[in-house]
């Protein structure tokens, strides 16, 4: 009896597939601890934050292939056999998968041709942000606007599928040009100084934005040469029109992609300090409603017999 027992043991613990089974989750453990460490020593070692976020990511990745080429080496006997099985398999799991595999595909999409990496401002399937991570399923979005005006956080994370790569255009407002376009219109009233007033509101353009514009004109200069693209023009301009409700200046110009809101508002602030001491030969426009008194019609009716 006892040597019938000694001899099952004996068997169980020589079993090949007994053996390959111990073999893989000693691979998963050694491979999770070196994960864990190498994570661990990146995240005291370097100090930039998007830099350490990539190199995790990639350490986790490269830990997952190194992964499944242990399981391929270890279950290398057996695979032969199962090829018609995991075919068979593998088309069903690929139809009830689809999006799943599309969102992995969009995945190696986004980080192998640059379309967009972690603290872009994009705006995805229809929703504007920040990136604030992209794993292998979904990309997650700080999302900005909705019911705050202006380019600013609105509190709500948005997690989208990887798979809208293949559907939706990307809007990237940061990747090969980080600056954007802007205008502000400024009417005043039509008895103003309209020469001195455009002085006015070029001297605070160039107090506001001076420092965009040189940044700007070498980085727009890589994007002449990368693609196929006019030279713009980088520096601001003023344009002027008149309407019924006064003389308008549009002032165009340029500036950091995040920072929209707040150039707008030193530019009306300025301008409008700037105005106010031009002792009144520079108004604003001001839309009024004025109601005027008239005497009243007597109305005779004439009744004819």
């Amino acid at each position: 009896m006892d040597i019938h027992l000694t001899e099952q043991i004996r068997k169980f613990i020589f079993d090949p597939t007994i053996g390959k089974i111990v073999a893989t989750f000693a691979s998963l453990l050694i491979i999770f601890v070196l994960n864990k460490s190498l994570k661990r020593y990146l995240g005291t070692r370097v100090s930039d934050s998007s830099t350490r976020y990539r190199l995790k990511k990639m350490v986790s990745f490269l830990a997952f292939i190194i992964f499944a080429f242990s399981i391929g080496i270890i279950f290398s006997d057996k695979l032969g056999t199962l090829t018609v099985a995991f075919g068979v398999a593998g088309a069903g799991i690929t139809f009830a998968l689809q999006e799943v595999i599309a969102s992995i595909a969009g995945w190696f999409v986004i980080n192998f041709n640059n379309f967009f990496k972690v603290g872009d401002r994009v705006k995805l399937a229809g929703i504007k942000g920040d990136v604030i991570d992209i794993s292998i399923l979904r990309t997650t979005i700080m999302e900005i606007g909705d019911w705050v005006n202006g380019d600013l956080y609105n509190g709500r994370t948005v997690r989208i599928s990887n798979s809208f790569v293949f559907k939706d255009p990307v809007f990237n407002y940061s990747a090969e040009y980080p600056f954007v376009w802007d205008e502000i219109q400024i009417t005043i009233r039509p008895e103003s100084d309209e020469e001195e007033a455009e002085r006015i509101i070029d001297e605070c353009a160039n107090t506001v934005v001076g420092e965009y514009e040189k940044q700007s004109k070498q980085d727009w200069g890589h994007m002449v040469q990368k693609f196929m693209i006019e030279d713009a023009r980088v520096d601001h301009f003023i344009s002027m029109s008149v309407d019924g409700n006064g003389v308008s200046f549009t002032l165009r110009y340029i500036t950091d992609f995040k920072s929209r809101r707040s150039t707008k508002d030193q530019l009306f602030r300025l301008i409008n300090k700037a105005f106010k001491s031009t002792s009144n030969r520079v108004e604003w426009s001001v839309s009024t409603l004025e109601l005027s008194s008239r005497p009243a019609i007597e109305i005779k009716e004439s009744v004819s017999k």
